[in-house]
């Protein structure tokens, strides 16, 4: 009996000892904090800014129709490859080339008219001078008459001759003068209807030229019922068909656009990024390009144009378009020209772009989850801050204080024994996993990596255990 007694208390006395020895480890670890730890090591680190958007074309036109009507002919079908200068369609033109005929048959007339007077000019300059010959004639008939009236004038005055003739060569010498002064008469008449014809050639020319001018505006609006590819290119849209009306000058109107033609000699990759990653985006920066029609494959890219202008995500209207003041989160349009894009590319196919915006080369960098934020007020020293507090209570309220405890201080956990001390740390680019380090740590560092609640939960200078067994999981916000 007293051996089962001694047995009892015996296994009591050992469920004591275990009971206090559990007990005082549990309470030598009560403070103790699980984590998952790595090294700060030297890598190449590569900054990428990933966005979305579609292929496009660098150029392309949407036509219009420059005139209304229904759509008599149309002569390319979607996909097709065009020339600049190249006729793609035709609006019905029945009464605009009706107006360009009659007006070429006036200018028909106008041109006869015109040389009608051209040869009426021509024959009255002709008969001038056959007028002009016949009064010179008049002239030296006047002249010689003139001699022989002077010779028997001097004649009769000496008696020599008779009354009768000398008479007969004054009649003569004044039938002479009366036939020049006929002529000169003639050639005036015909001088006035000279100048009066050239005046009938000149209006009749300008009749011409008035006409030509009206047969360039009826030819300009006949041109419009054509619809003329304005570069070479690829039909890449064709809303329309045969027989259907369109009209001009409607923006945003389905019956205002004809086709659409897009260059396809430049392939870009239009995507937006956000407002906060931009900064980091440049001109000229390689980007690869995947796209979602094409899986498995990724293409070469540059960045060839940044836009200045925010645009919401929401509505994708430009920031300054809208009417309510908003924070919602904004992007930015970036341009990138394909290096050697495929033949089966096709505008507005979904893509994907990783624009490379920085490339280091061997630096210190940590895993970006290692990354937390403490307030100069939380890494104080406890003592410290309760004396601050007994001091704060006794006088007045220190606000420059209070402000410089909310400062924000960015930094990493380092082990050191069996503690964690927090470190600040000043950071450089970020890659898709790592960060790179400027300052604060040195190659070699053991830091705390894991997990994600802890980092965010623990203290300065908090007592750890690391347990690296299982891989680090990042831990959910929520």
């Amino acid at each position: 009996m007293k051996s089962k007694w001694k047995i009892t208390i015996g296994i009591f006395a050992v469920l004591a000892v275990a009971g206090g020895v559990v007990a005082s480890v549990r309470w030598s670890q009560r403070d103790l904090v699980t984590v998952q730890t790595g090294k700060v090591s030297r890598i190449d680190l590569t900054a990428i800014v990933t966005a979305s958007g579609e292929i496009k074309p660098r150029n392309y036109i949407n036509l219009g129709a420059n005139a209304m009507g229904p759509l008599s002919s149309i002569f390319v079908q979607e996909g097709d490859r065009v020339r600049k200068g190249q006729v793609v369609a035709r609006i019905e033109n029945t009464q605009a080339g009706a107006d360009v005929s009659a007006q070429q048959a006036n200018i028909q007339g106008a041109l006869a008219d015109s040389a009608a007077a051209e040869e009426g000019l021509k024959a009255q300059e002709a008969t001038i001078k056959t007028q002009i010959a016949t009064l010179e004639r008049f002239k030296n008939e006047l002249d010689r008459t003139k001699v022989y009236l002077d010779r028997y004038k001097d004649m009769w005055d000496q008696h020599l001759v008779a009354k009768q003739d000398y008479d007969q060569k004054k009649s003569d010498y004044d039938s002479a003068l009366a036939s020049v002064r006929e002529n000169e008469a003639r050639v005036a008449q015909m001088e006035a209807q000279r100048s009066q014809t050239a005046a009938q050639l000149t209006s009749a020319q300008r009749r011409v030229a008035q006409a030509q001018a009206q047969l360039a505006r009826l030819n300009d609006v006949l041109s419009k019922f054509d619809v003329v590819a304005p570069l070479d290119g690829l039909v890449t849209y064709l809303p329309v068909r045969q027989g259907e009306t369109v009209v001009q000058g409607v923006q945003n109107s389905a019956a205002s656009t004809i086709m659409t033609i897009a260059d396809m000699s430049l392939i870009t990759a239009e995507v937006k990024v956000d407002e906060t990653d931009i900064v980091n985006v440049h001109v000229g920066q390689e980007a690869d390009v995947a796209i979602e029609a094409m899986p498995n494959r990724t293409f070469k890219g540059k960045v060839t144009e940044i836009g200045n202008m925010a645009i919401l995500r929401s509505s994708g209207l430009a920031a300054s378009q809208s009417t309510t003041s908003n924070q919602e989160a904004k992007d930015f349009k970036v341009v990138i020209a394909l290096l050697d894009p495929p033949s089966e590319i096709r505008p507005g196919l979904s893509a994907t772009a990783k624009i490379t915006t920085a490339t280091r080369h061997d630096v210190l960098a940590i895993p970006i989850q290692a990354l937390t934020v403490r307030t100069k007020g939380d890494l104080e020293d406890q003592a410290k801050s309760a004396k601050d507090k007994d001091k704060d209570q006794q006088g007045p309220i220190d606000l420059a204080a209070q402000k410089a405890a909310r400062e924000e201080i960015q930094g990493v956990f380092v082990i050191a024994g069996d503690h964690a001390d927090f470190h600040k740390v000043d950071t450089g680019i970020a890659g898709a996993t790592d960060i790179e380090v400027l300052s604060g740590l040195e190659n070699g560092d053991q830091i705390v990596i894991g997990s994600y609640k802890t980092i965010r939960s623990m203290r300065d200078k908090a007592r750890t255990k690391i347990d690296n067994r299982a891989p680090v999981v990042n831990d959910s916000k929520s």
